[in-house]
């Protein structure tokens, strides 16, 4: 029997969505140039940008899915991944972060530009603009589902409620938008999440001393799984190795997470922003992975249908056991749509800066004004919405199979992307055909790993891609590039046409987090 919405649980649900459409209105009208836009005018506070962090990293699907491990038979062995992120941080901080405040950038592809030419730092944005909005509006499909079981719509407008909404918060507001809403969201789930502990041990008979006898019993509390392996995921060779390049990629190369350290007031706030969000995002997979135990040892003594999968019984936990009318229900949609919607508006807002920055104004020869400026990237941010609610919704022909396949193939720009930066910082000689030739080996060998090895029997554990797409890369650029003439004629007049793109009369001062030219280290 599905839990119907009461109208407390419709209220709370309205006031949350409500919440992000006022905090667009709020700040719109704020957004006069493209970098107040963008990057808040580089004057957010560290701990606005921590909360921004770790809401755009947590979506629908990890809210559903991570429980799903500790409800199986993976238990605390998940945060091994979670200290090898913390692991990525630290050294995005110590090789990654200066790069991008040595220079006043918005898109985190300009370094390759710079490095080794327009057409590198363009086929990383479209690889970042292609893989982003195919997974991020597979994540929308994700979440349309969890709407349209808990409310009834149809998966259509279910997919057009969540991304209208994101959009128009995103619209109007920019980065500042953006950014308080994440954080805004962050509570909300967290909420929520620490609501459905006290729910689920209010429903298991012998309360606490009868999920410790449980999580006992079955090991559950064991962190560490020593041994090396290359298809177990949950061990602490793949974890620590596994989850730090897998964050260095996803912290230190992508456009959605590089936006935000640019909108700190200095290097030093963001660095702060990215370590402490290491931590805050193992204390929430603690929690998440709590809640899965917990609904194991309420399951002993509970019927689940059968073919439901791990991922898939916290959804159902909501459905049907949540208390109806309490505004619990309510909470908990809340919380799901605010983990997707954090991670959207932040897609939405970091593909807008690189298709402007990467591909438009590179392009020109002449600077438009700021407001032509701010409106093209206000027109991208629509377009890009609307792609994501288009995946979406034609994820839903789709067998799950294939949307699981399409979020790995959405993951495989991680490697490839962090094997050219590491490229750039290590070489002195640089050749742009040398880079492109070695992101192809790179996205061979991903393709291989996770298509070809399985016909022969051969699985590689999801941490284990990023390295070798990673390694793959560099090492093949490496060699390209001894063989390979250096092209840097070539690469200093490409990106001529618009040096400092958000350079402009209005900002009468030099931001404190940015010099005035670009000048990238060796």
């Amino acid at each position: 029997m599905q839990t119907a919405l009461g109208i407390v649980d419709i209220i709370v649900l309205l006031l949350a969505v409500g919440s992000s459409i006022f905090i667009g209105l709020k700040v719109a009208g704020k957004e006069e140039s493209l970098e107040n836009y963008l990057l808040g005018g580089r004057d957010l506070p560290w701990w606005a940008i921590l909360g921004s962090i770790v809401a755009t990293e947590t979506s629908t699907a990890t809210v559903l899915s991570v429980p799903g491990h500790g409800f199986g038979t993976t238990g605390f062995l998940f945060l091994q991944l979670a200290l090898g992120f913390i692991v990525g941080r630290l050294i995005v901080v110590l090789f990654l972060l200066p790069q991008y405040f040595d220079g006043k950038l918005i898109s985190a592809y300009e370094i390759l530009g710079i490095r080794f030419g327009t057409m590198t730092k363009r086929i990383a944005s479209v690889l970042f603009l292609v893989t982003r909005n195919l997974g991020d509006g597979l994540r929308l499909f994700l979440a349309a589902m969890v709407l349209e079981k808990l409310v009834g719509w149809p998966l259509v407008w279910s997919a057009i409620a969540i991304g209208g909404v994101t959009i128009l918060y995103t619209f109007l507001g920019g980065m500042r938008s953006v950014v308080w809403n994440d954080c805004i969201q962050f509570l909300i789930y967290m909420a929520g999440s620490v609501a459905a502990i006290f729910v689920i041990i209010d429903q298991i008979p012998g309360s606490w001393t009868s999920f410790l006898e449980y999580a006992n019993s079955l090991g559950k509390w064991k962190l560490i799984a020593p041994q090396f392996s290359l298809s177990d995921p949950f061990t602490l060779w793949a974890g620590l190795l596994g989850g730090a390049v897998l964050s260095m990629g996803s912290h230190g190369t992508d456009q959605m997470m590089v936006q935000r350290y640019l909108s700190a007031r200095s290097q030093s706030d963001a660095a702060k922003a990215i370590l402490w969000s290491g931590v805050i995002v193992f204390l929430q997979f603690s929690l998440f992975l709590f809640i899965g135990m917990l609904l194991g040892c309420f399951y002993q003594t509970n019927v689940l249908p059968d073919g439901t999968k791990p991922d898939q019984v916290f959804a159902h936990f909501i459905i049907h056991s949540f208390p109806a009318n309490t505004g619990l229900v309510g909470l908990m949609l809340a919380a799901i749509l605010a983990a997707v919607m954090s991670t959207l508006s932040s897609s939405l807002s970091a593909s807008a800066s690189s298709v402007v920055s990467d591909l438009w104004l590179s392009s020109l020869t002449t600077k438009p004004t700021q407001h032509a400026q701010v409106t093209v990237t206000r027109i991208a941010t629509v377009v890009f919405g609307i792609v994501q609610i288009g995946i979406g919704i034609w994820a839903g022909t789709f067998a799950r199979s294939v949307v699981d396949n399409a979020l790995t193939i959405a993951g495989f720009s991680t490697g490839i992307l962090l094997g050219w930066f590491f490229l750039a910082l290590v070489t002195e000689r640089r050749s742009q055909l040398a880079a492109i030739l070695g992101g192809s080996v790179g996205l061979s060998v991903l393709l291989i790993l996770q298509f070809g090895l399985p016909w022969w029997g051969v699985s590689i554990a999801f941490p284990w891609l990023p390295v070798f797409g990673s390694l793959a890369t560099l090492a093949s650029g490496l060699l390209f590039n001894t063989i390979i003439p250096s092209d840097s004629r070539m690469r200093s007049n490409s990106e001529s046409p618009v040096p400092n793109p958000v350079d402009d009369t209005s900002l009468s001062s030099t931001p404190t987090n940015a010099p005035s030219t670009p000048s990238i280290k060796p």
